[in-house]
């Protein structure tokens, strides 16, 4: 006897997907929003990161200037500044005893030229940077300074010439090696225009035709 078999229908149930294509380009475009604002709340305050160094390394270069102008009693005791005839270079060439370029130090000591020189490239790096113009040749002067400055202490040095030990607790890097250093990344990264003056100075037109002085 034939015996007949029926099939099951078993119901099938399809979710449908909340993601529709009419969806997915709205969540896309909202995901590149977030991204891109998160990306420049995040330049915005790199930008103003390294403005707050370039200010404060450029205040760094100009206190040394006043101080040693005015004798503030800092570095310079009050009475002996530059304004009460003092000298900027003498205390500090006139006791360099030590490296490659000791005799020629000491003997820049007190010389009127070194003096000026001294002076103003301090002034001029310090408002350079704290304004953000001329970032380039204040990191050029700052650098050549920071340079002098280094070989006048010689930190591989670990006595003077006259058998003292020096204070050098590096052989190599110490503060001039840190600000030369920071003068060259933001002369590089040209950081001029946040809280600065440099997009200003970047419209001149002695500028625009001297990228240099930028």
């Amino acid at each position: 006897m034939a015996t007949s078999h029926g099939h099951r229908l078993t119901p099938r149930f399809h979710l449908q997907n909340r993601s529709t294509p009419a969806s997915r380009p709205a969540a896309d475009n909202t995901a590149r929003d977030v991204t891109t604002a998160s990306s420049a709340i995040a330049s915005v305050r790199a930008d103003v990161a390294i403005a707050g160094l370039r200010i404060v390394l450029g205040f760094v270069f100009l206190w040394a200037f006043l101080d040693k102008a005015f004798g503030f009693g800092y570095a310079t005791a009050g009475g002996k500044g530059w304004v009460d005839g003092g000298s900027p270079t003498q205390g500090f060439l006139s006791h360099v005893h030590v490296g490659p370029m000791a005799g020629w130090l000491r003997g820049w000591a007190g010389e009127p030229w070194a003096d000026w020189l001294f002076m103003l490239g301090l002034l001029s790096v310090g408002v350079a940077l704290i304004l953000g113009v001329g970032i380039r040749l204040a990191a050029l002067a700052g650098t050549a300074m920071m340079a002098l400055m280094w070989i006048a202490e010689w930190p591989p040095a670990k006595h003077l010439d006259t058998g003292r030990a020096t204070s050098s607790t590096n052989p190599f890097t110490d503060y001039h090696v840190v600000y030369a250093t920071s003068l060259i990344a933001l002369a590089a990264i040209a950081v001029g225009s946040r809280l600065g003056l440099g997009a200003v100075w970047a419209r001149l037109p002695i500028v625009r035709r001297n990228r240099w002085l930028l």
